[in-house]
């Protein structure tokens, strides 16, 4: 929680505010004990009536003072743990967007979503209860202490003796469940993944009617979840139970040796309600420390995760160096040597060299698994090579800010992936300002016959769009604006071949546009200008399609397994 602190410098006043308005309110309650304890020796004992009324009416204007000062640190503490808790959400949400596909693929999207929300509200409950509670209880509890050495010293010792027992009761707890609460946010994370994934890879389960195999795998982490989840909870439930049994225990010594000085005329019945009174005050405020503890146990294991996404550097960042002019007569793109790595393991790509002219269409092809994705997330820089060079108009592509790189490229990737919304608010990612004919036009060239109405409804993922659609709509998407280089990731798979031959004709036709299409449909890049031909993260073959099928026996069996020899 300490490094979180930042988060609550606009919050100087309220962070000092509310704690003096529990601490108002504390000093009030421990002066109870002592009217009462006067009411009932100088009023009651001595038969004063109007004694009696004065002095009532006393505790009721302390209950009422007290009461407004409450309502004040509540409202400073609700203020607060929102205002922080949005800010935090704002920050890590942003922060995250920085990182790389890297560090995403490392931490993954599920564990990123309980961060932004249960971690979060875990730590603004903590901040909440922290400026009520944190200063209040521990004040009662010396006051009370205080209080009661005035009374009687010797029955004191009673005091703190209880105190340090529910304090090491307390400490036993808080160091035990630390690591229980850590436990279950990681259940969450599991739990949230296979929610995850059951509920977007629905349709898949359903045609393996795999419904009862998923159902076992989230009962199985449910039932990890509940054990640990129980395991902490009798932990914590032995706070209250331990906490009761010392209080009384106090309660009925103070009685039995507080008798024996009545008796003998050392004390007044008033000082032992006086003392009973302190020690159920130590009482409560010590069930309520318990409780916060167990509260600050869980948002300290919540701030520690938040923390670990903040620390959690991005491996490809932006260079803080002038962008240096792009270079005349430069290609598109240059590949030099390039060799990448995901991780300590084989290499992904190896020894890739090529370059791709101004205005051009390049094909990329070759198996699965071969590195053709890869390949386009070094370009556009979702990834760095470990080694080599990657250029676009003869810049390499870690001197280029993020905007200016990815904003010359429209992408199309394997995934067609729509926002909720209009189909006017998914076109305008890649230009803001388009304006309706440019939309329209896009619309064209990436044959989407079924929009007349750019408000028409998108749903969450475009599910209320066939694949094909979804396909054409992101395909247009990236041509609105006109960027200089447009890359289609496997982008006509859910097409048929004649409108994917329409479409891509019409891209093709369009001016100062260079197009590069990854496919492992040999038709869709026959008539390309390059083709690059990749196998197991090698460049086997660089040419026409006439060239390759005489010189690259990769590109020719890609070809002979789909089409017949008089179709080459």
């Amino acid at each position: 929680m300490y490094k979180l602190r930042r988060f609550l410098k606009d919050y100087k006043l309220q962070l000092i505010v509310g704690p003096l308005c529990k601490l108002f309110e504390a000093v009030l309650e421990l002066f109870v004990p002592l009217v009462m304890a006067g009411i009932i020796d100088n009023g009651i004992l001595k038969n004063d009536k109007d004694y009696i009324i004065k002095m009532g009416l006393v505790p009721i204007l302390l209950a009422a003072v007290g009461l407004s000062v409450a309502l004040v640190c509540q409202y400073m503490a609700s203020y607060t743990s929102q205002g922080a808790g949005t800010k935090i959400r704002e920050a890590l949400f942003k922060h995250i967007g920085t990182l790389s596909h890297k560090e995403l693929d490392e931490i993954g999207t599920p564990a990123l979503i309980t961060r932004m929300t249960s971690d979060i509200n875990a730590v603004q409950a903590n901040i909440a209860m922290t400026m009520r509670l944190l200063l209040r209880a521990p004040f009662l509890i010396i006051g009370a202490l205080v209080m009661s050495c005035f009374i009687n010293l010797w029955l004191s010792l009673i005091f703190f003796a209880a105190s340090a027992l529910i304090g090491a009761v307390l400490y036993l707890v808080m160091t035990k469940s630390l690591p229980f609460y850590k436990a279950v946010q990681g259940k969450l994370d599991k739990i949230a993944l296979l929610s995850r994934e059951n509920l977007s890879g629905n349709r898949v389960i359903r045609a393996f009617s795999k419904q009862r195999a998923q159902e076992e795998a989230l009962d199985k982490e449910a039932e990890s979840l509940a054990k640990i989840s129980t395991r902490v909870g009798r932990l914590s439930a032995l706070l209250n139970p331990a906490t009761y049994a010392i209080a009384y225990s106090a309660v009925i010594l103070i009685l039995y040796f507080g008798a024996g000085k009545v008796n003998s005329g050392e004390m007044l019945s008033g000082d032992i309600v006086a003392l009973v009174s302190y020690m159920t005050q130590i009482l409560l405020a010590m069930i309520v420390l318990a409780n916060l503890v167990v509260l600050l146990s869980r948002g300290s294991a919540s701030a520690s995760r938040i923390n670990a996404v903040f620390e959690t550097k991005p491996s490809v960042t932006e260079s803080e160096k002038p962008e240096p002019a792009a270079v005349k007569d430069a290609p598109e793109v240059e590949f030099k040597d390039v060799r990448f790595s995901y991780g300590e393991g084989d290499s992904e790509l190896e020894n890739i060299s090529f370059k791709i002219e101004k205005n051009s269409f390049t094909g990329i092809i070759g198996p699965t698994g071969s590195g053709k994705t890869t390949l386009l997330s070094l370009i556009l820089r979702y990834y760095d090579a470990t080694s080599g060079e990657v250029k676009l108009n003869g810049i390499n592509v870690r001197e280029l800010s993020f905007g200016n790189l990815r904003g010359k490229i429209g992408v199309v990737p394997q995934k067609s992936v729509l926002f909720s919304g209009t189909v006017r608010s998914n076109m305008l990612w890649q230009k803001s300002d388009a304006v309706d004919e440019e939309i329209f036009e896009a619309l064209r060239i990436a044959q989407v016959d079924f929009i007349d109405d750019l408000d028409k409804y998108v749903a969450q993922g475009g599910a209320n769009f066939s694949g094909g659609q979804r396909q054409r709509l992101c395909i247009a998407r990236a041509i609105v604006g006109s960027p200089e280089l447009i890359i289609l990731d496997d982008s006509f798979s859910a097409l048929d071949f004649a409108t994917e031959k329409a479409l891509r004709n019409a891209i093709l036709k369009s001016k100062n546009i260079t197009f590069i299409v990854v496919t492992q449909r040999c038709s869709s890049i026959m008539s390309a200008d390059k083709i690059l031909v990749l196998e197991d993260g090698k460049l086997k073959g660089e040419g026409t399609h006439k060239e390759l099928l005489k010189s690259c026996d990769a590109y020719r069996e890609i070809c002979l397994s789909q089409l017949k020899e008089a179709e080459l």
